[in-house]
């Protein structure tokens, strides 16, 4: 407004002297008609793009224990990408990460790098973190997310928008993969209840990480890498059981360079371990993009 009202100012003082006055009266209605219709659909059209919904994503995570490279890394990703990034514990608490991957000796073997601490820092002093959703409410439903990246909670019901061409994705990694995998749904006719993954290809953390893991650190760290403690089953065995082929399904890649499997059917993406996080990410910007856009 001002810049336009500065600019009729400087032509009521200079442009008559040039073209005459009646002639300009003429065209200067006829510019600020043409201006304001210009200035309206400029309006209009700045308006339409900060309505348009930005894709949503969700990263539930446990009150204390997750990953800090599998959390900070694909809410980095996201934001980049201009996604809309929201948070959920139980309560809607403040999650911690697990500090054995930030500090000490369990850093410096297995844990985050200084760059993806950095980025855990700086993630964790958003409001996305400090101020979570509570996944337990009555009020929480995850329909409205096009994206829902685990490691740590899920809704059934969500799934069903998942298997194309439904609009809706779902990422997982590591142990995320066994909130799937245990996710059971009922059976057709009284049938046996089923993983919801049960048709899916998949990957997770290979039995052969998970064990060198825990027996390479066994003597400091106990059975820290065997989540559900000494002699359970491994992550690989729990969901490969969940699979109706799981010769088939399963894949199965154990070099250290990044590894993510996409399932034909569902919009659902996985990856092995914290090396393989940020090219997930980036796959499931592609694929909520895609999914936006069509």
């Amino acid at each position: 407004g001002v810049v336009i009202t500065f600019w009729f100012y400087l032509s009521d003082r200079y442009i008559p002297k040039i073209v005459g006055r009646a002639e300009y009266k003429k065209k200067k209605n006829h510019l600020f008609i043409n201006s304001r219709i210009s200035i309206i659909l400029l309006i209009i059209n700045h308006n339409t793009t900060l309505t348009m919904s930005l894709p949503k994503v969700l990263i539930p995570m446990s009150d204390y224990g997750h990953d800090p490279t599998e959390t900070a890394v694909p809410y980095h990703t996201f934001k980049t990408a201009g996604f809309s990034v929201h948070s959920a514990t139980e309560t809607g608490g403040r999650p911690a990460c697990d500090i054995k991957m930030l500090e000490g000796i369990t850093q410096k073997l297995l844990g985050a790098t200084q760059a993806t601490a950095s980025l855990y820092k700086e993630m964790s002093q958003t409001d996305v973190f400090t101020s979570p959703l509570s996944w337990s409410s009555e009020s929480f439903f995850l329909k409205p997310y096009h994206l829902v990246f685990l490691p740590n909670n899920n809704e059934k019901g969500y799934w069903k928008g998942v298997k194309k061409p439904g609009k809706k994705c779902i990422g997982a990694v590591c142990h995320g993969v066994m909130v799937l995998s245990e996710s059971m749904m009922e059976g057709n006719d009284g049938a046996e209840k089923k993983s919801i993954i049960h048709d899916c290809d998949t990957t997770s953390l290979p039995g052969m990480f998970e064990g060198m893991a825990y027996w390479s650190t066994r003597w400091v760290l106990g059975d820290y890498y065997k989540t559900y403690g000494a002699g359970s089953e491994n992550v690989e065995a729990s969901i490969m059981k969940r699979l109706d082929d799981p010769e088939r399904q399963w894949k199965q890649y154990l070099l250290l360079n990044p590894f993510v499997v996409e399932d034909e059917n569902y919009n659902y993406m996985s990856a092995r371990w914290p090396g393989d996080v940020q090219l997930l990410a980036d796959r499931l910007v592609d694929l909520v993009r895609e999914n936006v856009n069509n």
